[in-house]
């Protein structure tokens, strides 16, 4: 079982969304809350990059724009980052279930312990994994691929749980079964077509559910 992170274990899109605000800002790029779900699914250095190729600043280079907004991200989890409803019980489920548990995200591993740290799950994920350390974020299929390898599965027997349309396109390039939790504007959009399951919430994420995509 290998799960994203950032808006389906820990509610931190907010997150993200305040930090590439505030980062941008201090560089002379006013983005909006609108902006920034333009790049929602990209690793942080995609994200940058998005939008020093339409309006390059003066001051901090993208890498250190990179930083400061991970940095940022990680510092707000750690002080008050909470589960996405049902994130826990997902987690608890698959350990009755003797299930291993993966986590594959886009952030950067300092980001992704700190949220790990905050939930109190760190034993309950046998492995992690950060695009950081892949040449290609999502949607390249690299990070799941790797986080595959590091559970010992073929990424065929894997199911992932996404949110995001970056990461659930990586995940099935992968070979992976995916089901997907969108955001709730995004939930009848016909683009999840692909996808195994569409859920509402990990909140229906159940046994039920895991049987029925046994494989």
């Amino acid at each position: 079982m290998i799960f994203d992170l950032d808006g389906l274990l820990i509610d931190s899109e907010p997150y993200w969304r305040q930090a590439e605000i505030e980062v941008f800002a201090s560089v002379g790029l006013h983005l909006s809350e609108t902006h920034t779900r333009q790049t929602m699914g990209l690793r942080i250095d995609d994200a940058v990059r998005h939008w020093w190729d339409r309006h390059p600043w003066k001051g901090m280079t993208p890498v250190e724009v990179e930083r400061a907004t991970t940095d940022r991200v990680a510092e707000l989890i750690a002080a008050k980052g909470e589960p996405m409803p049902g994130a826990l019980e997902a987690i608890d489920l698959c350990r009755r279930l003797s299930l291993p548990v993966a986590v594959c995200s886009g952030s950067y591993a300092v980001v992704i312990e700190a949220a790990l740290r905050r939930l109190g799950v760190e034993s309950e994920v046998t492995v992690w994994h950060s695009a950081e350390w892949e040449t290609l974020g999502k949607p390249h299929p690299g990070s799941y691929l790797s986080t595959a390898a590091k559970l010992g599965v073929h990424p065929s027997g894997c199911l992932a749980v996404e949110d995001s349309f970056n990461g659930a396109i990586s995940a099935k390039a992968a070979r992976m079964r995916v089901v997907v939790v969108p955001e709730p504007s995004a939930a009848g959009s016909a683009r999840w077509g692909f996808c195994e399951a569409v859920l509402g919430s990990l909140e229906s994420f159940d046994e039920g559910l895991l049987r029925s995509l046994e494989g």
